[in-house]
């Protein structure tokens, strides 16, 4: 079969590191045809339907280079076996505006995972509010007051926009704190944009979990991403360690909820966040820390995605 896998710039993507590098590389092995798109090659016509300049690649065993090129030129969408969306964010109007013509090329018969309705109905921050029993005080607002009333309700509070990825943005605030006005203003844009407050979790000392769900089944290993010294965020993009780890009950009772309901509106690949035992945040643009698990564990999350996208390429 021949898989498209929109990304990111192929010579921004790190091998060591870049699950959709490790899920190609798996999708190569099974037999397939890997073949990468960038977001501004998607366009739509009415004589050839949504089509993109796809590059037909080889991946390598390497970190540089990791791929060759084979071959490239305009393909339908529907041409494709399916249609991976690995873009990262921001979830901007360009992002949006690439699921509506994705939406449009499922019309002409394209495959497209996750699916483009999903992705624009699933903020990653507000996503929580479905499954608000697993989540800690959360508050979402504009109005500064709401905001400033919850840091007095609870003290020492996490503040973070709604559009951010890899710990950008994100600020700890206690009610005693001597900057607390201008880090609300900062972060709210003077009243400009909506955020997101949540009580503070002190688990994350121990880690932020990323949690990967794959064709509704539980990856059974987590990645722990533990914050470096002075620093509240785990990202990994902000300094954190990620160590592997099985999954408690708890993440288990978490995730084992969600997959279902996820995997149902044609969410393939989900990357749940939890802090000690609670839910904060359900990533489903491109949910990663595949090389990471594999490399500590063994365990082979990219081709437990490629085996799930072939199911899913069988059923039609």
């Amino acid at each position: 079969m021949r898989f498209a896998f929109i990304l990111d710039p192929l010579d921004s993507l790190k091998a060591y590191k870049d699950s959709s590098i490790a899920m190609m590389r798996a999708a190569q092995a099974a037999g397939h045809a890997v073949w990468a798109i960038e977001q501004p090659a998607i366009h739509w016509s009415a004589l050839h339907g949504v089509c993109a300049e796809a590059v037909h690649i080889e991946l390598l065993d390497g970190d540089a280079p990791w791929f060759t090129e084979i071959d490239r030129h305009i393909v339908p969408l529907r041409d494709f076996a399916a249609v991976v969306m690995r873009k990262d964010p921001p979830f901007d109007i360009e992002y949006v505006t690439t699921t509506w013509l994705l939406s449009r090329a499922q019309t002409e018969g394209a495959r497209v995972f996750n699916r483009p309705q999903a992705l624009r109905d699933h903020s990653e921050k507000l996503a929580v509010m479905e499954f608000a029993q697993f989540s800690v005080p959360t508050l979402v607002a504009r109005d500064a007051k709401e905001i400033q009333a919850f840091v007095d309700r609870h003290g020492d509070t996490i503040l973070k926009p709604l559009d951010g990825m890899g710990g950008s943005q994100i600020f700890r605030v206690r009610e005693d704190d001597p900057n607390r006005n201008v880090i609300v203003e900062t972060v709210m844009h003077e009243g400009a944009r909506t955020i997101m407050a949540q009580r503070y979790i002190p688990e994350i000392s121990a880690g932020d979990k990323r949690i990967l769900i794959v064709g509704g089944e539980l990856v059974p290993y987590c990645l722990a991403r533990i914050p470096k010294a002075g620093e509240t965020r785990g990202n990994l993009a902000a300094g954190g360690t990620g160590v592997a780890r099985e999954l408690s009950a708890r993440d288990r009772e978490i995730g084992e909820t969600l997959a279902p309901v996820l995997a149902a509106r044609g969410l393939l690949l989900v990357g749940i966040d939890v802090i000690g035992d609670y839910l904060t945040e359900i990533n489903v643009t491109s949910p990663t820390c595949m090389v990471e698990i594999a490399n500590q564990t063994g365990f082979d999350a990219a081709l437990m995605f490629i085996t799930a996208l072939e199911r899913e390429c069988r059923k039609n």
